[in-house]
């Protein structure tokens, strides 16, 4: 998985892959580490894991793009390709004040990859066209 973030995140989301791959559990020091490395959206992402709202859209010439459906309802369309959600937090918190690593849709997307839960879906390329 090819990521745009710190090592110890990227080791984090190897640990939990291995271990849920083994158990279909995360274990209590990886929420831990979780809840350490990427602060209180590490909760909500977890949250939109367990509701399944994440799908990754794919089309014939292999672009990607993931559709999370936010808490309050809204679906955000994230490109882990260049690491952006249009979400609010993402704007406010990522980008212009620099306090965070991502949002919590990002986060619960790559979450869902280490976690092989990912809703998978199959678009034309004139449909992922308009979603892009």
């Amino acid at each position: 998985m090819r990521t745009f973030l710190p090592a110890v995140a990227e080791q984090l989301f190897r640990d939990i892959q291995k271990i849920y791959e083994e158990t279909t559990q995360i274990p209590d020091d990886l929420l831990i580490a979780l809840k350490f490395v990427f602060g209180t959206c590490a909760l909500q992402a977890l949250d939109l894991v367990d509701q399944r709202s994440v799908t990754c859209l794919s089309s014939p010439s292999g672009r990607k793009a993931f559709q999370v459906i936010g808490g309050s309802g809204r679906l955000y369309t994230c490109f882990l390709s260049c690491h952006y959600c249009p979400c609010p937090a993402f704007t406010y918190t990522v980008l212009r004040r620099n306090q965070g690593l991502l949002c919590k849709h990002i986060l619960a997307v790559y979450l869902c990859q280490a976690m092989a839960v990912t809703q998978q879906e199959s678009i034309s390329d004139q449909q992922m066209s308009a979603v892009l």
